[in-house]
């Protein structure tokens, strides 16, 4: 029996190289450069004379992706301007009201100037329109001008008129009319006035404003009820006055319905007054009794 013949020995270039590879599968071509470089000689000239771009610092989304940069918080407090409250006239009537707000300066005179007399006094309507506002000669000697409070200078009597003709032209218009101010019996006592307590309103009186059962400044009524601060360094009576009268226009409808029946209150009990000794004479034995 013939031998088998052997088979043809693979090109030892093949077989030497990797014995076990298929020699029918073709080797798979290399990747060429895609490199702007090998496409295009001149990118690399042209990508030096671009801007650079910093290279991303961040993980997460892109910084175009982020939305708006975040906006500090919004103050809550309004601004000092949106604060501050002016008091000024709300209408150009400046007529005599039903009810006028009166104020008054003082000036210290007598021998240590402890004494007060009047300096200035200023009256303005419902309105805050000012309609008096004189300086006005003492009887007596200026000894000290309270400045500091007060705003008057010794200049100002150079036009003041005398306490006499102001105390007339007060009386006159303020008779008849509703009196608004703060602590009036400081500026009736000035003035040497008298007023009827059913025509006064008095923002130091009022209960509502009081603060256990304590009397409170203009200064810290205007700033709770109207948000205005008044009074800061020298007082000046226009202003004063005009807190005062719209401090009780905000409250006039329930100030006036108090006021109403504080004295239908007071009239009862003069009118109780009045029976109680009529009633105890007709049983008292020793009253003798009349026979007709």
């Amino acid at each position: 029996m013939a031998a088998e013949a052997a088979p043809p020995p693979s090109s030892p270039s093949a077989a030497g190289a990797n014995p076990g590879r298929n020699p029918k599968r073709k080797r798979k071509p290399k990747p060429k450069d895609g490199g702007p470089s090998a496409l295009n000689p001149n990118w690399a000239q042209l990508q030096s004379k671009l801007p650079q771009r910093p290279a991303a610092t961040h993980l997460g989304k892109r910084k175009h992706d982020a939305g708006p940069p975040p906006q500090p918080p919004a103050s809550s407090e309004p601004s000092p301007a949106e604060e501050e409250v002016k008091l000024e006239p709300t209408s150009d009537d400046a007529s005599l009201t039903k009810a006028v707000a009166i104020d008054c300066e003082m000036v210290g005179v007598g021998s240590d100037g402890s004494k007060s007399a009047l300096g200035r006094v200023t009256v303005v309507n419902s309105f805050g329109n000012v309609v008096y506002d004189e300086y006005v000669r003492t009887v007596e000697r200026i000894v000290d001008y309270r400045t500091r409070i007060s705003g008057i200078r010794p200049k100002h009597m150079n036009k003041a008129k005398e306490f006499w003709v102001v105390q007339k032209e007060i009386a006159e218009l303020i008779k008849g009319r509703i009196l608004v101010g703060h602590a009036l019996h400081n500026d009736l006592k000035v003035l040497l006035l008298s007023h009827p307590k059913k025509d006064i309103r008095d923002t130091s009186e009022y209960e509502i404003f009081r603060r256990e059962r304590k009397r409170r400044s203009l200064k810290d009524l205007a700033a709770e009820v109207l948000g205005a601060k008044i009074q800061q360094s020298e007082h000046c009576p226009i202003e004063d006055a005009r807190a005062a009268m719209f401090i009780y226009n905000k409250h006039k409808k329930a100030w006036e319905k108090s006021m109403k029946e504080q004295f239908r209150f007071k009239k009862k009990l003069k009118k109780r007054g009045k029976k109680k000794p009529a009633e105890s004479n007709a049983n008292d034995p020793n009253v003798p009794t009349v026979l007709l």
